[in-house]
């Protein structure tokens, strides 16, 4: 008999493997990570409406303008007959909507015309490297002096541009000096805001089991993130404008084939076969976070008033790494 517990000792050893380094059981049944809700949404914001249905969506907004105005009229005037004063009140409000209609309406214009001026700019500037044109370059990067010169966060950056301005004596030159001084604070704020919407995408599917919950957030994000980056860049956006601009970036993207996820996507981003170590919920919300972060990139690419040149464009490993950094055990 013993007064106390029985003791066993085992032979120490280290290089025994432990129960965390057990590998996962395999599930044939469900599907790899394909991310869904960013190919949704890549397929929803590239897909352009037909004729017929412009034309339908068109002359359905005409009628019901017409009716809406008609009884607006009706409504105001036969309220004035009956109690003149309230009658006039409500005639000033439909006034005062009216008139805020047509300023939302110009500022939409605006927008339009001031993205159009950044395609503009960055064709000038596309052909004036492939020109090797000075001219042209320094007629382009004087156009972006006036786009940035009511930026009062780039002051310090513009003036030591304009100090080392006229020591540039070629096109490629001149432009790598505008993007480190003048574009390296702006595509750092944009690289930011793609950080900040591939967290966000990756983490809601991967933590909210709601159906359609990550399409939504991923669609949202997205439009969010790109209409930021058009802002960063001076290309300020209303509504359509964003659509406009979403549409031609995932235009691009399911053009290029960019939405497409592959074993390069997956393991540059975990540094390995994510699928071995983390659930598929996880993994899908890594994939949704890195195809997040592809459209950012592609964002910046077409609201970036230069190409990139001598700047290094952004990677999508290395933007979706500091994104997730500490969500995904890495």
């Amino acid at each position: 008999m013993t007064n106390g517990p029985v003791l066993i000792d085992l032979e120490d050893d280290d290089s025994a493997p432990g129960p965390d380094a057990a590998p996962p059981v395999p599930d044939p049944d469900l599907p790899p990570p394909q991310g869904r809700a960013m190919k949704t949404v890549a397929t929803l914001g590239a897909r352009r409406p037909s004729w017929l249905a412009r034309w339908f969506w068109g002359l359905l907004l005409a009628v019901l303008g017409a009716v809406l105005s008609v009884a607006a009229w009706d409504f105001a005037t036969g309220l004035i007959a009956r109690m003149p004063l309230l009658g006039y009140a409500v005639t000033v409000l439909i006034g005062a909507l009216v008139l805020v209609a047509l300023l939302a309406g110009l500022r939409e214009m605006a927008a339009f015309a001031r993205l159009a001026r950044m395609d503009k700019l960055q064709g000038r500037a596309e052909a004036a490297l492939s020109e090797a044109s000075l001219p042209k370059a320094r007629a382009v990067v004087a156009e972006l002096e006036r786009l940035y010169a009511r930026r009062p966060e780039l002051d310090w950056n513009r003036a030591r541009f304009t100090d080392r301005r006229d020591e540039q004596f070629d096109a490629n030159a001149l432009f790598a000096l505008t993007e480190a001084e003048m574009l390296a604070p702006l595509d750092a704020a944009a690289r930011v805001q793609v950080e900040a919407a591939a967290r966000q995408v990756a983490t809601v599917t991967a933590i909210v089991p709601l159906a359609l919950a990550d399409v939504a957030v991923a669609l949202s994000a997205n439009l969010r993130m790109i209409r930021r980056i058009a802002e960063i860049y001076g290309g300020r956006s209303g509504v359509l404008g964003s659509w406009r601009l979403t549409r031609a970036v995932m235009t691009h993207l399911v053009a290029t084939g960019a939405v497409a996820v592959g074993d390069d996507l997956i393991s540059s981003v975990a540094g390995g076969n994510v699928l071995s170590k983390l659930s598929r919920r996880f993994g899908e919300g890594i994939v949704n976070g890195a195809l997040t972060a592809r459209v950012g990139i592609a964002a910046m690419e077409v609201c970036r008033p230069l190409p990139f040149g001598r700047a290094a464009r952004p990677s999508v490993s290395g933007t979706v790494k500091r994104a997730l950094a500490g969500l995904f055990g890495g």
